[in-house]
């Protein structure tokens, strides 16, 4: 019966071939059926895991006949999703882009982990679309997991089988990237070549991943983007957030099942009444992360990612890391109230006695930028980013690290968007068009600049060194020159331009 199936699938993919129609590819628990539009094949909400609800996933159930995956499946069941995902339906989907299926091209794979910190976000999202990334002939991968509550609500306190239940998020994450290279011929990628890259929460993902025994080896490289920011769980908080979890639930050890069955919305609920009673409230754009995240025991997480650098197993991972000039700091730029006195005051609160230090430091690095510049600049990603440079460039033998730092805006931007957290993803994904940050179609500064990035992101997937036409030689980054490619109108590389303003934002964040 199987030799029929493969079979059959080899006539579909011949005929798939001829008419460019209705791909179909055998993976590991099926076939399944796409769609072939620019030159690209895409399969959409595939099954790559399965799990009981705080229970370690498993592989995907095998099933019969073809499995259409033309749409994006339903999204991780969240808080803020409006009830479009069933628990466990859209947990564990990934989406696949290529331009060849079991060609034995042995593409280079580039595994998209998304935003939305530990607790919201979702890989079907129109700006991560894989279409135009994997034209460059790269095969482009990204899933869904498990988030909040239901992905690291951490119950290994109560021992037995619920030891595995501290990371899940993680670990649905690492089982996705064993998909991957279980799979990566069918899509006609190589599995010795995955580069993993997402933005904050999903940058957060990758840094954690490098902190992981279980991830050695399931990747090469990695990009974070707008990533960089402490997790300050260790078990001794997490364990203890569980019992109250526990608690509050009615619950003992003794009827912990119960916790399998409980309505989701009640569930949420009481996890995020104890959260904040225990850790307080979190804004997205604190510095530093807790609750519903990665924990740090030693053992399935060696240790907290950005303290400044990685765990060890991490040193021979080529890294790209940066940020954007804003991210969350964007609020001045359309104050009409906003005056010399009034910013003199706000930069008082902040920085206190030395306020004179910054400001002269921010003219220093800035000398063309305005008020509302000063106001809102990035107070922390890139200056943890730097740590992170410093730390890995200090590694003998290590691996090198590149860093960036985005400082364009569209020249349509009238809502004083500015260079804000995640206007890099729809440019690394050269889908440049995007009405939240005033990026108008058929914009040719927008085009550029995506052309451009995404090439760097395509270029460091397959050799591990950032290249792309119209942008200087990156060198990989030392301390001593502090090498950072400005992507703008103009790509720039420029060295240790703002050292004394980030070391003044850094000594904020310890």
């Amino acid at each position: 019966m199987k030799k029929l199936i493969i079979f059959a699938v080899s006539l579909l993919l011949f005929a798939c071939k001829q008419t460019q129609t209705e791909p179909v590819a055998q993976i590991s628990s099926g076939v399944i059926e796409g769609v072939f539009a620019d030159n690209v094949y895409a399969f959409k909400g595939i099954p790559y895991a399965k799990a009981e609800r705080f229970m370690p996933c498993e592989p995907a159930d095998a099933w019969e006949g073809v499995m259409e995956c033309k749409e994006y499946g339903p999204w991780a069941k969240q808080a803020e999703n409006d009830g479009r995902s069933e628990e466990g339906k859209g947990d564990f989907l990934a989406n696949v882009w290529t331009k060849g299926l079991n060609d034995g091209a042995k593409r280079p794979i580039m595994f998209w982990i998304h935003g939305g910190g530990y607790f919201v976000g979702s890989a079907n999202a129109d700006p991560t679309d894989g279409v135009h990334l994997a034209q460059k002939d790269v095969v482009v991968v990204s899933i869904n997991h498990r988030l909040d509550v239901l992905g690291f609500l951490d119950l290994s306190g109560f021992g037995g089988k619920w030891e595995k239940s501290v990371n899940l998020g993680m670990f649905d994450i690492i089982a996705a990237l064993k998909w991957v290279r279980e799979n990566a011929e069918a899509f006609g990628g190589d599995p010795d070549n995955i580069t993993v890259f997402g933005e904050s929460g999903g940058g957060g993902k990758i840094a954690t991943l490098l902190c992981m025994p279980e991830a050695k080896g399931l990747f090469s490289k990695a990009i974070i983007q707008s990533g960089a920011r402490l997790n300050t769980n260790i078990s001794e908080k997490t364990q203890q957030l569980g019992k109250n979890v526990v608690a509050a639930l009615g619950l003992t050890a003794e009827t912990l099942d119960d916790l399998k069955t409980i309505p989701y919305d009640s569930l949420l609920s009481v996890s995020r009444r104890c959260q904040i009673e225990f850790f307080g409230e979190h804004s997205p754009a604190d510095a530093k992360i807790w609750g519903y995240a990665p924990t740090a025991d030693g053992k399935t997480l060696l240790q907290q990612p950005y303290t400044p650098g990685f765990a060890s197993q991490a040193d021979d991972v080529p890294l790209m890391i940066g940020s954007t000039f804003n991210e969350l700091e964007t609020k001045f730029y359309n104050d009409s109230t906003l005056t010399d006195a009034k910013a003199d005051s706000i930069l008082t609160a902040y920085h206190g006695d030395k306020k004179e230090q910054f400001v002269a430091a921010f003219k220093e690095a800035y000398p063309e930028r305005s008020i509302a510049d000063m106001l809102g600049i990035d107070s922390n990603i890139r200056a943890y980013s730097l740590a992170v440079a410093d730390s890995r460039s200090a590694i003998a033998g290590a691996a090198p690290v590149y860093v960036y730092l985005l400082t364009w805006v569209s020249d349509y931007d009238t809502e004083g968007s500015g260079c804000y957290h995640s206007l890099d993803i729809p440019l690394c994904f050269n889908n440049p068009y995007d009405e939240r940050y005033q990026v108008k179609d058929g914009d040719p500064k927008a085009q550029t600049v995506s052309d451009r990035m995404s090439d760097l992101w395509v270029s460091f997937a397959k050799t591990g060194k950032p290249a792309a036409e119209g942008v200087p030689e990156w060198t990989a980054y030392t301390k001593e020159n502090g090498e950072t490619m400005i992507f703008d109108n103009e790509f720039m590389l420029k060295n240790n331009f703002d050292r004394k303003l980030q070391d003044i934002l850094y000594s904020k964040l310890k």
